[in-house]
């Protein structure tokens, strides 16, 4: 018999988290998958069963969070971007910094780009329009977080925000 689907995204969040306590120990490629299922307290067969590598782990975490904080602070668009959820967007980021940091200092920040993407991404079809202008948005507010990041977060979540309408205002200066 199978588990429920609530069980296994539990498993797969626990899984999630004993990667990223490890990342915070020692370096990534140094960390084994049966240390993690071990600080999970799981067998190494559901880390296989649930994830293809610690990447799409990550993925899953920041998934996870991003639909948990837009529950918790009713986001009302939270699979597409919009310019009323940048604020959002900034914000959870913030909220989270310490785990994106962790990502970071690991190097794979691809994980945040991947959960970013498969956030806003699902809903487009054939469209070509919406397709190109999910994909514009999704790499350019990337490009934003990844700068952010590597500032250190030093600028607050309503900067943020300035700084987009600024850099957007700027495209039709040119």
């Amino acid at each position: 018999m199978g588990r429920g689907t609530k069980t296994t995204e539990f498993l797969k969040e626990c899984l999630a988290d004993a990667l990223i306590q490890l990342m915070r120990e020692k370096p990534f490629e140094k960390i084994s998958i049966q240390e993690i299922a071990d600080k999970s307290g799981v067998g190494r067969a559901t880390w296989f069963r649930n994830y293809k590598g610690k990447n799409e782990a990550l993925t899953f975490k920041l998934i996870v969070l991003w639909n948990r904080w837009s529950d918790e602070h009713n986001v009302s668009v939270r699979d597409r971007f919009t310019l009323q959820n940048t604020k959002d967007f900034f914000q959870f980021n913030y909220e989270i910094r310490s785990i994106v940091q962790t990502i970071y200092s690991s190097d794979m920040q691809s994980a945040v780009y991947d959960a970013f993407y498969q956030v806003m991404m699902p809903q487009y079809g054939a469209n070509a329009k919406e397709c190109y202008q999910a994909r514009f948005y999704s790499y350019g507010l990337f490009g934003l977080l990844d700068e952010w990041v590597k500032r250190g977060f030093k600028e607050t979540p309503d900067e943020m925000v300035n700084i987009l309408y600024q850099v957007m205002d700027d495209r039709n200066d040119n």
